[in-house]
């Protein structure tokens, strides 16, 4: 098992009575129906259809976690906030509070998300899992960009400041992995979503490419398309169909 301390992801611990109701409304997966021991990929976007933060929704026992990009955290807890109104709901930043861990080539006994006292392992792919604690410590020996490339290897979009705001969730294949249900209610730039699916708007679309050495950066220009994510001569790019 390989493991990798993970400082670029941020948390939002969204809690009180209506919080799944809220999440719901807000992003591109039903929440409704989210199971405690499920966790789901999810987008959250502009009325315009543009993905403003990807996450990894956790069920926890008030509410749930909101895995994000780090540099996203604030901005997000402070605009989501601006929609709570007269909602049941608490959103705090906590990516300060919680250490956590990227772990691959692993074979743990975890089908979706496993709660152990205060710490979550969360099944985020084949042999792939992500660690959450606010006491936890562990002995790893590989590094952050390691995970970044298992990530860019499973083909999973992670928005970032960098590539806020540039895409609709079809761009980065978000509805490919899960991400996006098209069975549920309303949610901001659900209408634009849908259309780009079932009228065939889609012009863009991300794929894997080699880098020969480059070292790119999320929203650099490259070969005609737009860096979402790189590391080690390997990059997600969103390229021209």
């Amino acid at each position: 098992m390989e493991c990798a301390l993970l400082n670029r992801y941020g948390l939002l611990a969204v809690t009180g009575a209506d919080a799944r109701a809220f999440l719901h409304a807000q992003l591109t997966k039903d929440i409704e129906k989210l199971a405690p021991d499920g966790a789901v990929l999810a987008g959250w976007c502009t009325a315009k259809g543009r993905l403003l933060a990807t996450m990894l929704v956790i069920p926890s026992a008030d509410g749930f976690l909101l895995q994000l990009a780090r540099d996203l955290a604030p901005a997000v807890q402070k605009r989501l906030s601006m929609f709570i109104l007269r909602s049941k709901v608490k959103i705090a930043d906590e990516s300060d509070a919680w250490a956590q861990y990227g772990l691959w080539d692993a074979d743990l006994p975890v089908a979706g998300v496993a709660w152990d006292g205060g710490t979550v392992t969360v099944r985020v792919g084949d042999r792939r899992f992500v660690k959450l604690g606010k006491n936890l410590s562990e002995n790893c020996k590989g590094s952050e960009d390691d995970w970044r490339l298992q990530e860019i290897r499973a083909g999973r979009p992670w928005i970032s400041a960098a590539t806020q705001d540039l895409f609709v969730p079809q761009m980065v294949n978000l509805e490919q992995i899960g991400g996006v249900d098209f069975q549920k209610g309303c949610y901001p730039g659900q209408e634009i979503v849908a259309r780009a699916q079932y009228r065939g708007e889609v012009k863009r679309r991300m794929v894997r490419v080699q880098t020969a050495g480059a070292e790119l950066k999320p929203g650099q220009e490259f070969n005609g398309g737009v860096v979402v994510d790189s590391a080690a001569g390997e990059a997600l790019a969103v390229m021209p169909v």
